[in-house]
């Protein structure tokens, strides 16, 4: 556990399923983006991530999510965000990172 202004990464299923919430910020990309790689060559299929808990995104960790995805399809695998908030999900579909991610939005109740 770090602190409120950092990134926390929770592993739920190695290589599989990973959470990420606080910052993924310029400071905690190259942490992000070391992890993510090693889940990517660790597992097989999609690489779930759940964001719903991420609470800023800019430009350099969407850069890290991009790369990510790169290196998912070299791999023949997927980077799937899951439980995308909304406003984190109208800035991807307007900087049309959308339409290069798999998302799944977060389910309203």
């Amino acid at each position: 556990m770090g602190d409120v202004n950092s990134l926390q990464i929770d592993v739920l299923a190695h290589g599989a399923h990973l959470v990420l919430s606080g910052k993924l910020d310029a400071r905690s990309a190259p942490i992000a983006r070391a992890v993510l790689h090693s889940a990517l060559d660790q597992g097989q299929g999609d690489l779930l991530v759940r964001v719903s808990e991420l609470e800023i995104w800019d430009a350099v960790g969407m850069s890290v999510l991009v790369g990510v995805h790169g290196k998912a399809r070299r791999a023949d695998r997927r980077l799937v965000l899951i439980d995308v908030p909304p406003r984190q999900l109208r800035l991807l579909r307007a900087t049309r990172v959308g339409r290069v991610l798999t998302i799944h939005p977060l389910a309203v109740a």
